[in-house]
């Protein structure tokens, strides 16, 4: 990474304005995963030891421009003041009075945090006026907000126009992770793709082509490949638009001298509903009116036979619908698989996998974790994502 990070820059005594990834999961005004909170904590905790005022700022769900008390920043605020003993504030707006008198009156040591940013259109459309308003409550810039690096937005690019733009220690640790992976793995280097379309993970699928050893698919993707190997996948999800696409993957895979692993054998229901009739078959056997909802037994040994044998792993989607304990079982099947490989660096690439695995509890069992779904594909994909490329680089 060819960035500068908070360890090059002086910060004591400084404002800095902190980009943080705060979108978290609420259910009745309580935070029910506070795994983006403590991701940032680090970041946080450094810049307070350095006696810096931390000025946070982030975004919460789609309130597309609108103030809407249910995507309040004020949760977080109460859970950070358990978390940091520092003195924190909370600005009930993002660059109105609140924020301005909370930020004017800050001491060394002490964090302010504005309210949702996208409360203001400005936000997503990366207005410049509202990013330079932003960039005046700081004397530094720090983007630690992986699951927002790969939007253009005013707090995560313009504001970097204004200000010294440097990363926090949980981009570095992002950009390290799946950087390594991606550009100087140890081999054998084996990559999961699971979840619903192929049109999603095209562009991801042909950069990987040139860089793993073993592709592993699996999901609602895996039928379309199936289906474009003349398999009748009879009532199951099968992205007809990308038949074709997959039929070119598989050729180029074959031409790269690339294994590809689809699955040989489903649980098939009858509905989509946890409750369903289900039966496991061979992909070619499926009965009429079924339609693949998971991975099957003889599949899971195969992908895990594979993954043991692999120094690299990254896995990014589930291998069925396993937000439902009746077709979550190739998914437990592939994160067991990762916890029990020995050696191996195991990178989980964020989204429903992330959450998958830590609901079946192998979240510790993992070398990497990443914070951003949509921003982990998208540098899987080899993409220029807008809020890393506007930080400042090493000299």
């Amino acid at each position: 990474m060819n960035k500068k990070t908070i360890k090059d820059i002086d910060v004591a005594g400084k404002r800095v304005l902190v980009r943080v990834d705060f979108n978290v999961p609420l259910k009745d005004g309580e935070i029910t995963d506070e795994t983006r909170i403590q991701a940032a904590l680090p970041t946080i905790q450094y810049l307070l030891n350095q006696n810096a005022k931390v000025v946070l700022c982030s975004h919460l769900g789609r309130p597309k421009g609108e103030f809407k008390p249910e995507f309040s920043l004020a949760p977080v605020a109460r859970r950070l003041q358990g978390l940091l003993p520092n003195k924190v504030t909370f600005a009930t707006d993002v660059i109105g009075k609140s924020a301005d008198e909370a930020v004017a009156n800050m001491k060394n040591g002490e964090v302010v945090l504005l309210e949702n940013l996208r409360f203001h259109k400005e936000e997503t459309k990366n207005d410049p006026e509202f990013a330079k308003k932003l960039a005046s409550y700081g004397d530094i810039y720090v983007d630690d907000a992986f699951g927002a690096v790969h939007r253009a937005h005013a707090s995560t690019a313009a504001v970097a126009q204004y200000l010294p733009a440097v990363a926090g220690f949980l981009i570095e640790k992002e950009l390290k992770f799946l950087g390594n992976a991606v550009e100087n793995p140890q081999r054998p280097f084996v990559a999961i793709l699971g979840g619903a379309k192929i049109a999603d993970k095209i562009g991801v699928i042909e950069n990987l082509f040139n860089k793993v050893d073993c592709l592993i698919i699996g999901g609602g993707m895996a039928n379309t490949f199936l289906a474009a190997q003349n398999i009748d996948m009879k009532g199951s999800l099968v992205d007809q638009d990308s038949i074709e696409t997959a039929k070119e993957l598989l050729k180029k895979a074959k031409t790269l001298g690339i294994k590809i692993l689809l699955p040989i054998d489903v649980v098939a229901a009858d509905k989509f509903d946890n409750e369903a009739k289900t039966v496991m078959v061979p992909v070619e056997n499926i009965p009429e009116g079924y339609m693949a909802l998971d991975i099957g037994a003889s599949t899971r040994m195969i992908f895990a036979e594979e993954i043991n044998k692999a120094k690299t792993i990254i896995w990014n989607g589930p291998m069925g619908v396993a937000e439902m304990s009746a077709f979550a079982g190739g998914t437990r099947a592939v994160a067991e698989a990762m916890a029990n490989v020995k050696d191996a660096i195991t990178i989980i690439g964020g989204g429903d996998s992330a959450a998958a695995v830590k609901s079946l509890g192998y979240g510790d069992k993992m070398t990497h974790i990443s914070t951003g779904g949509g921003a982990s594909l998208e540098f899987l994909e080899g993409k220029i994502l807008p809020g890393i490329a506007a930080l400042d680089d090493k000299d």
